[in-house]
């Protein structure tokens, strides 16, 4: 007993699987396969980070910083290798107000608390409630996402500096469009006549050459902001007096709990289940599950870190997580590879990057959306129940008008009341006179007994003709929950005020457990059913009130 005590603490407490290469093969050509991909999904970074910064309404660094360290302790330490993390927008669109309204500090505290409270999620095992996403909620979370990072990438077709207020127009467009059509096609070619390279990288690469070489006239990452800045240090956001970019430090009381705290926890709740989220949709394209509490703790310990070092702190992203499996990252090197040359490109090579069209980056993501939009989910529209069609579009219209947390939430709610609605329908019994006690009347209960299904539960009676003695069989049924219990309850009480007898028969062990704990079954101990020996339990009343 003791033995096997210890055996289930170690296992709960054993170390979770670290290695760099996981179970692929150490060999040259996987190093630079996964260092190719790597420096493909940082070239991608640096735009959306940047973006997403102004969205926040914070400067370009604090989100690149976010990038950086919130994508290499994940790579480190996640749960799902080849997923990758960074400052994200489904994140940035919720601390506007924060920012707004108390400043930047306020929000490196907030991102530190956000941390705090994913690690206790981690720590908890409460990622494995991501389980009960059903299989159309996922469908509509990968097209709302996938839609989200096309409208996302239609702000880069804006004049550079206009605040978003004028589009691109004449040459300058159609000379965007066009190499934004040439990186796609790139992408799409490169695969049938080299893998050595990753088609992305090819793109970028070819495009930011020739744009380059024959100087043309089209926006450039340098035109959105400098990425220029030096290693991120240590800042702590809680204290008084002036903090970084001129805004003052949050100071280490309650008031500023109570301020910060709401937004956390929102930031916490979002940051997991687009990880998480994300973490399955990776696990089914390479085949390989991934450990849902170790990324809820990798993803806390990184935003602890980065709120820290003056980063906005962010989660796992879709679009370069699939850059990343599409270009062959399947380890921890592609994920650690990002970050350090995204770090590279913040130090030292800046005036480089800042070169780079913002075409070819939007061909690479362009090139995502097609890739991750699940285009066979408008096949099975009239092959699946309509309710679940609904909820692929219902998730899919939220995640776009709203956020990813309350599209999921929304989509979990229906698919639940839908369940329940169906499992509420079968309830039914089937009558006939019982052979072992004469003149008593038996009820055979088919489907399960909850909330959903007890009005039609006692309908299924007839106390008034029914003789003085009744069976209600549960050998097809289940008593569920407390409003199971008080359907039962109310059923015997009728039967007691005609003066007549209810007795429950072939109860399951965990209907039997329930009832007795509730205090219905009259037992002199505590019995173990079993289906091979029928007994009969006559029901107390009055304990739930009979309402």
């Amino acid at each position: 007993m003791r033995r096997a005590a210890v055996a289930l603490l170690a296992k709960q407490i054993s170390p979770p699987n670290l290695s760099i290469m996981q179970d692929e093969g150490f060999t040259v050509g996987r190093v630079r396969t996964e260092l190719l991909s790597g420096l493909t999904v940082a070239l991608a970074l640096v735009p959306e980070a940047v973006a997403f910064a102004f969205v926040a309404g914070v400067h370009p660094l604090v989100g690149l910083y976010a990038a950086f360290m919130v994508g290499l302790i994940t790579a480190v330490f996640g749960g799902r290798p080849g997923m990758i993390s960074g400052a994200t927008g489904a994140l940035a669109v919720v601390m506007v107000a924060l920012v707004a309204q108390h400043g930047v500090e306020y929000l490196f505290a907030t991102v530190v608390l956000m941390g705090i409270l994913q690690i206790i999620a981690g720590v908890m095992h409460w990622g494995k409630f991501i389980r009960l996403v059903p299989h159309p909620v996922m469908l509509g979370f990968v097209n709302g996402l996938a839609i989200v990072i096309f409208l996302a990438q239609l702000t880069q077709f804006k004049v550079p500096g206009s605040n978003g207020a004028e589009w691109l127009s004449g040459m300058q467009l159609y000379m965007m469009l066009g190499l934004v059509g040439l990186t796609m096609l790139i992408i799409w070619g490169m695969p049938k006549i080299t893998s050595v390279i990753p088609a992305p990288l090819a793109g970028i690469g070819v495009v930011a050459v020739l744009v380059i070489a024959l100087n043309i006239d089209v926006p450039t990452v340098g035109d959105m902001a400098s990425i220029k800045g030096g290693f991120p240090s240590f800042h702590n956001p809680f204290g008084t007096g002036e903090g970084l970019y001129g805004t003052a430090l949050a100071p280490f009381t309650l008031e500023t709990l109570w301020i910060i705290l709401p937004y956390a926890v929102i930031l916490a709740a979002i940051g997991l289940i687009e990880s998480l989220l994300t973490l399955n949709l990776v696990g089914e394209i390479t085949g390989k599950r991934g450990g849902a509490s170790q990324e809820c703790i990798a993803q806390g310990a990184s935003n602890v870190v980065t709120g820290f070092f003056g980063g906005m702190g962010g989660c796992a992203m879709i679009g370069q997580s699939m850059i990343n499996v599409k270009s062959g990252g399947r380890t921890r090197i592609a994920g650690i590879a990002a970050a350090l040359f995204l770090l590279l490109f913040i130090v030292v090579a800046s005036p480089l990057i800042e070169q780079i069209p913002l075409a070819a980056l939007v061909g690479v993501m362009f090139m995502v959306v097609i890739g991750t939009f699940a285009w066979n989910s408008l096949k099975i529209m009239r092959k699946v129940p309509m309710m679940d069609a609904f909820v692929i579009v219902l998730v899919t219209v939220v995640t776009v008008m709203s956020d990813l947390a309350v599209a999921v939430v929304v989509g979990v709610i229906v698919s639940a009341l839908a369940y329940a609605w169906n499992n509420a329908r079968r309830i039914h019994a089937y009558t006939r006179e019982s052979e072992s006690d004469k003149g008593a009347k038996v009820y055979e209960i088919e489907g399960p007994l909850f909330f959903g299904s007890t009005d039609g539960f006692i309908e299924l009676f007839d106390v008034a003709n029914d003789p003085e003695r009744v069976i209600v069989d549960f050998a097809r049924s289940r008593v569920v929950d407390q409003s199971a219990l008080q359907a039962i309850e109310a059923v015997a009480g009728k039967y007691e005020g005609e003066g007549k007898k209810l007795v429950l028969r072939h109860l399951s062990r965990d209907c039997h457990q329930l009832l007795t704990k509730a205090g219905h079954l009259m037992v002199d101990s505590d019995d173990d059913p079993e289906y091979e020996v029928a007994v009969d339990y006559s029901v107390k009343t009055g304990i739930l009130g009979g309402h």
